[in-house]
């Protein structure tokens, strides 16, 4: 059980460099006519933070759930992605960014508040993401999203590096968000 976390959590570093993730254009962020920066997920990645240093210290194929190496391996990868840093530069200015949405009210039929995340089955089916990806969205009551977990939405709001602790993961980032729409186009395979 042990080391199927550890694996869960090794892919998932892999997964910060693209896989299922919704892109811009493949940029790090474009800036619209009103002012609004379109950013991807790497934007909120610090450039010197190298999670894979840490794989590349241990052989992953020689591990197995009674190797004390693999729980030590398990404690670090938590550790990173708790203290996982943010950018801070990007406090304060008005974003666009596409996410999977998982709302942190399951019952609720409209969706005021949702943590926003780059890959498909995050804080559900897998381990949260870092923490400089995830993004806790609050939404206005007369926006609320009528849509479902895991739904493909662009969130366009303040961005604050703010972080926020809920019951399925903690977030970095926090939008009050302005708007929510669809997200259209590839988001890849799911």
């Amino acid at each position: 059980m042990r080391l199927a976390c550890l694996i869960a959590l090794s892919l998932l570093l892999f997964a910060l460099v693209g896989c299922d993730r919704p892109e811009v254009q493949g940029q790090t962020s474009t800036m619209s006519e009103d002012g609004v920066e379109e950013i991807d997920w790497d934007a909120l990645i610090p450039a010197d933070w190298r999670p894979e240093d840490l794989l590349a210290q241990y052989n992953l194929d020689e591990l197995d759930d009674e190797d004390p190496r693999a729980q030590e391996l398990m404690e670090k990868l938590k550790a990173l992605w708790a203290e996982a840093p943010v950018v801070q530069e990007l406090d304060g200015r008005r974003v666009r960014i596409p996410g999977f949405v998982v709302p942190l009210d399951m019952e609720a039929t409209r969706i005021s508040e949702l943590l926003l995340v780059p890959y498909y089955g995050a804080c559900i089916h897998v381990p949260p993401p870092p923490t400089n990806q995830t993004v806790y969205v609050t939404l206005p009551p007369e926006q609320a999203f009528e849509g479902q977990m895991f739904d493909t939405v662009w969130i366009t709001g303040t961005l604050k590096v703010t972080p926020t602790s809920s019951e399925l993961a903690d977030a970095g980032y926090r939008i009050d968000a302005t708007a929510i729409a669809p997200y259209e186009g590839d988001v890849g395979p799911q």
